[in-house]
């Protein structure tokens, strides 16, 4: 690889302050998740159009995560194509389980969990095809939310503790992964900073 090529790859790499707000939109829907899971199982009451709010800005996150990976424009195409038909399918589902005559067979919590239950399944999927681990790691956070909100009438405070000892471990991981990447990016500045330096000048 070329010295200009290096350059460019370098140039590539968020930096600082960059980076941090790289990882913002995924801290977000994390703190939107989270928030609806925890408002669900304490009142009781299901977040379905919350929910299906929630659905597009995932979807969006997939495609600026999958945009960074993409080689050309026909990448490009594809993964937008992908990721709308990919959420449009599960709208669909969603709301076909919003139709009078399926409300008739399950209640409203029975619904809302269904529907939380689909998003969790559609934000894992869609985070595995732009091989994304934070937000694969979303879709974990959602799916263990899954049980707290089915449960959490009769072991309230052990799922409700279990719950938020598994969201602050991926806060901690998405720190972590934050401050290794800007140490690597770093170290690479002060490597390319001496190998300048000790080049010789022709």
């Amino acid at each position: 690889m070329s010295a200009t090529d290096s350059q460019r790859a370098a140039s590539r790499q968020p930096k600082g302050s960059g980076l941090l707000l790289s990882e913002l939109p995924f801290v977000a829907l994390l703190v939107l998740t989270i928030a609806g899971v925890a408002y669900t199982s304490f009142s009781k009451q299901p977040l379905i159009v919350y929910w299906e709010l929630l659905a597009p800005l995932i979807g969006v996150a997939c495609v600026a995560e999958g945009w960074r990976n993409a080689d050309d424009g026909a990448a490009r195409r594809r993964l937008i194509l992908t990721q709308t038909l990919h959420w449009l399918a599960f709208l669909v589902v969603m709301n076909l389980l919003l139709l009078p005559g399926v409300l008739r067979i399950f209640t409203a919590n029975s619904t809302g969990l269904a529907i939380f239950t689909l998003l969790t399944l559609g934000a894992f999927t869609a985070a595995a095809h732009v091989l994304s681990w934070q937000l694969c790691l979303l879709g974990l956070i959602m799916a263990l939310g899954i049980p707290v909100i089915a449960w959490i009438e009769n072991s309230a405070l052990m799922f409700a503790l279990a719950f938020a000892a598994a969201c602050a471990l991926a806060l901690v991981v998405v720190i972590v992964h934050f401050l290794h990447k800007r140490r690597r990016r770093l170290d690479s500045d002060n490597g390319s900073n001496i190998h300048h330096r000790r080049a010789p000048s022709v």
